[in-house]
């Protein structure tokens, strides 16, 4: 018995000398950053925004994956299943708490499997539509899709994404239901959009008000309680005189379950530069989206933001109905 309890105790402080020595070398080689949504979305920029940043302060290449498919599964289960030494991370926004509801099972656990390292952005929705939509401003907006709510095609990236979340809360909001089109990543779902195969989309203002400022696509309302500073032209949704529309995103880094906390510290501060950084503000401020101060770039906010999220946003997919498998 005695041996035993000696053979734990050196087995946990040669286990415990590891990860000091991998905290030490940390990091020594190319870190890779997985997005599971396609390229071309606003998720993709957003990593790539922080990727960039965060490199200059580890002093290591951060390598953008995108890794799509099934609402993000695919990537997300692929981070959980990596070996947790820093050199795999998620950056994954409302899906990764949405599906618990929207799975009967997931090849993870996203409170079980994996290290909350801090949020990187807020940012609310926009509802907008293709160019020559026949509606010219918010009031009739509202009034047409509740006279044609048959013939209106709502396009979304997929189901249980943010913009599907979005697409669920404005129909529930104007008491509609609408044709939805699922796509696979925002980008394809835009490009149709833009090209007039669909109606309606709701998504997140970083992917799309640089379409709107261009005039490829035609915005409506910003889902929340105020204008964007970038837009200032597009009414928030409560202008309208329809209230409870008010849906935001937040984007958060995740690292395997089991990376050692020194490095989980090192990403995190490293984090916590990039959401203070000016250029990063800048380039998120033309996006239309924010990134968060430093205090919730840290480990204990992400974790109790995504309790929030699945216990609220989980709950519309259910109360919808919505499950894929």
């Amino acid at each position: 018995m005695l041996n035993q309890t000696i053979r734990s105790w050196l087995a946990l402080a040669l286990a415990m000398g590891a990860a000091t020595v991998l905290a030490q070398d940390y990091p020594s080689r190319p870190i890779t950053m997985v997005m599971p949504y396609a390229p071309g979305g606003p998720g993709d920029a957003i990593t790539r925004v922080f990727a960039a940043s965060m490199q200059k302060t580890l002093g290591q290449t951060i390598v953008v994956d995108n890794t799509a498919g099934a609402s993000g599964t695919i990537g997300t289960a692929k981070v959980a299943r990596s070996k947790p030494d820093g050199y795999t991370l998620l950056m994954i926004h409302v899906s990764h708490a949405t599906n618990l509801a929207m799975f009967k099972s997931l090849p993870y656990h996203p409170v079980d499997d994996f290290e909350p390292i801090g949020q990187a952005t807020m940012g609310p929705m926009l509802v907008f539509s293709r160019s020559d939509f026949p509606a010219k401003d918010l009031n009739e907006f509202v009034a047409y899709v509740k006279a044609n709510s048959s013939k209106v095609s709502l396009a979304h990236a997929g189901v249980g994404s943010a913009s599907h979340l979005c697409a669920l809360m404005l129909m529930n909001t104007l008491k509609v239901k609408l044709n939805e089109i699922p796509y696979k990543g925002t980008g394809p779902a835009l490009n149709d959009l833009m090209g007039g195969q669909v109606d309606l989309m709701c998504d997140q203002t970083s992917g799309t008000v640089p379409a709107v400022k261009a005039g490829k696509i035609k915005a409506y309302a910003v889902a929340g309680p105020s204008r964007l500073p970038s837009l200032q032209e597009v009414p928030a949704f409560g202008e309208s005189g329809v209230e409870g529309f008010d849906i935001n995103i937040s984007f958060g880094l995740y690292a395997p379950r089991g990376t050692p906390k020194p490095v989980l510290d090192q990403l995190a501060g490293a984090l916590q530069k990039a959401v203070a950084d000016p250029d990063v503000r800048k380039r998120l401020d033309g996006m239309g989206i924010s990134a968060v101060n430093a205090d919730r770039a840290r480990p204990e906010a992400l974790r109790a933001h995504l309790k929030t999220e699945i216990d609220t946003l989980g709950s519309l997919l259910t109360k919808a109905g919505v499950q894929s498998n």
